[in-house]
């Protein structure tokens, strides 16, 4: 029996139990919209912006833990999803994307909208640099085993995105229904290696002979749903804990062994007590520069002072930043249940450490008394750190919270305790701005019965402002907290900081600061909004928002203060050069930790 293969592929994300294709119309689409109109099962999320489809689906990916799946069109289609698609990448958050493309005879012909400057029929080719791989259908019975290639693929080892370039033509082929009896058969589920025993326990002996350890604990834990096998595991033997951006929520903030983030926006306190450490278990972490203080020695990390250990899913991740003495390949979830059985094995009683857990809360409390005054004070512009305390007290703590970049991610990955794990998800590789404000779409769709919310700069929300659209068309219950400083706060504090002005960063008219009104935007497009007034109006209208069941934008002007920093970002000795510092690397003596002023 032959079938077109558009209805086809729609079976196919049906028997996966797909339930969203996020995605917007093209000539090369229209075919697979006319079989997804006809679907009981799968609901199409149209947008009005491609960024926003793969941003809106790299959400509900990061929710579910599931490849989610983009439809596009060619040409500028596939150009505007590339930078939601490359987050997703860099993030390692599994999605297929299908593409359509010009009809197969047609190749080479530069029909409309195809893009082939330097090569014919390979505009597909545009999303090779970040996904794992791209394919393009060039005879329709070999549609089928490309699925299940990519879907498994999206999914399996470090997970990531595809692409699956379509001719328009292939959708609209008669093809046997014989080809897809294949996929009825192949399983979904790829296992993923563990950890061997022996390797284990030179891990375990390592980390308990050490007198100084700490285990490093990177996004690769929330991938891999490891939160309750760390928690297990450093408990058993109370080893201090530090964490990357991503990896918040890993373990809850305030467990009395983390420590928290490490890095730039890390502290003293942290980055010390990691730069002394004699042995570091990396866990689900590439040792990123942002985190690591630009591999400075002795500022976050030492290679001169410390064994590095790293257990990652993906090899070429282990040893990227620092050399290692012992290196694992492993699935997460598995290699701390082996290495908790282990530890059982060669130390029963486990270990205890009362000083380290002494020393962390001691520190904690004292960040938190530093931070009181302007955590409480109620000028007007909000301060960020106001904004972040009164956010805390209201909104539940399984409640889901996508950020952004700048305070809403940095401050946030610094002062704003997570307890749970998947509550927090950051734009860490690719720092996209606009992430947030359509990437709460897609884990709202994902996951109805929680509370979410958006915190994003003016400038993040800015950038597609339509997300506003889909929300209120599909009725996607979310909150957009626009923190609005007039500018793009960061890069302002970079720039006043280092050159004393802010040319190009900031939103003025006259000299006058200059936004768009953010309220009056969102009720444009039917959306519940209102302008903040007074601190102390924030957090009852933050309370009806999230209890609003509906979705609802709050503009709250904000100071620019920048996130305070006693971390190292080599960006800083590139605008300011310092002598002890060349090409990166720390020659001699003490780098300077950079705190950044306020451009006000």
């Amino acid at each position: 029996m032959k079938k077109l293969l558009s209805e086809q592929l729609v079976d196919y994300l049906e028997r996966r139990d797909t339930k969203y294709v996020f995605g917007l119309c093209g000539h090369t689409v229209i075919a697979m919209l006319d079989a997804l109109e006809k679907s009981k099962k799968l609901k199409y999320i149209s947008v009005r912006h491609e960024q926003i489809a793969s941003t809106a689906a790299d959400g509900y990916a990061r929710a579910t833990g599931r490849a989610s799946v983009v439809l596009c069109h060619l040409g500028p289609g596939l150009t505007n999803a590339t930078t939601g698609v490359a987050n997703a990448a860099l993030d390692s958050i599994p999605m297929v994307v299908i593409a359509g493309d010009v009809p197969s005879y047609y190749y080479g012909k530069h029909p409309h909208q195809e893009v082939n400057m330097h090569a014919d029929a390979s505009q597909y080719e545009i999303y090779k640099p970040f996904v794992k791989r791209a394919w393009r259908i060039d005879r329709a019975e070999m549609f089928p085993e490309i699925l299940d290639k990519a879907f498994r693929l999206a999914e399996s080892g470090r997970p990531g995105p595809v692409l699956i370039s379509v001719p328009m033509d292939m959708f609209s082929r008669e093809v046997d229904t014989r080809f897809f009896e294949r996929t009825y058969l192949d399983s979904h589920e790829t296992v993923k290696p563990s950890l061997d025993e022996e390797t284990a326990k030179k891990i375990v002996k390592a980390l308990v002979e050490a007198k100084n350890p700490v285990i490093h604990v990177g996004g690769g834990i929330i991938l891999a749903r490891a939160s309750e096998e760390l928690k297990d595991f450093v408990e058993f033997l109370e080893i201090p804990v530090s964490r990357t951006l991503m990896g918040q929520g890993a373990l809850s903030d305030r467990h009395p062994l983390m420590m928290g983030m490490t890095g730039f926006w890390g502290t003293y306190f942290i980055n010390g007590k990691t730069s002394q450490a004699d042995v570091v278990l990396g866990l689900g972490t590439r040792f990123a520069e942002a985190d690591s203080s630009s591999w400075y020695d002795g500022i976050t990390f030492d290679a001169n002072k410390t064994k590095f250990m790293q257990i990652d899913i993906e090899p070429s991740e282990i040893g990227r930043n620092y050399p290692v003495c012992i290196g694992a390949e492993a699935d997460l979830k598995s290699a701390l249940k082996v290495l908790l059985k282990v530890a059982k094995e060669l130390y029963p009683n486990g270990l205890k450490n009362p000083e380290i857990i002494k020393a962390i809360a001691d520190y904690k409390k004292e960040f938190k008394e530093e931070n009181r005054a302007i955590e409480e004070d109620s000028r007007y512009p909000m301060t960020p750190q106001r904004i972040l305390k009164d956010v805390r007290e209201v909104l539940p703590e399984d409640a889901i919270i996508c950020t952004d970049v700048g305070w809403n991610k940095n401050g946030v990955g610094q002062q704003f305790d997570i307890t749970q794990p998947g509550t927090i998800m950051h734009p860490g590789g690719l720092a996209t701005m606009g992430f947030g404000s359509a990437a709460l779409l897609g884990v709202k769709l994902a996951k109805p019965d929680k509370k979410v919310i958006t915190l994003i700069g003016d400038g993040g929300f800015g950038t597609n402002p339509s997300v506003l659209a889909t929300a209120k068309e599909y009725n996607i219950p979310v909150v957009w907290v626009v923190m609005n400083n007039y500018a793009f706060g960061t890069i302002a504090g970079l720039e006043g900081a280092h050159y004393k002005h802010n040319f190009g960063t900031v939103f003025r008219i006259d000299s006058k600061p200059y936004n768009p009104e953010w309220a009056e935007v969102a009720k444009a497009y039917g959306i519940k909004a209102k302008k903040i007034q007074t601190a102390d109006e924030f957090k009852e209208a933050f309370r009806e928002a999230i209890n609003s069941n509906e979705p609802y934008l709050l503009d709250v002007p904000m100071e620019n203060i920048p996130v305070p920093t006693e971390g190292i970002w080599n960006i800083n000795d590139i605008y300011t050069p310092k002598e002890n510092v060349k090409d990166g690397v720390l020659m001699s003596g003490e780098a300077v930790r950079s705190k950044h002023v306020s451009t006000k």
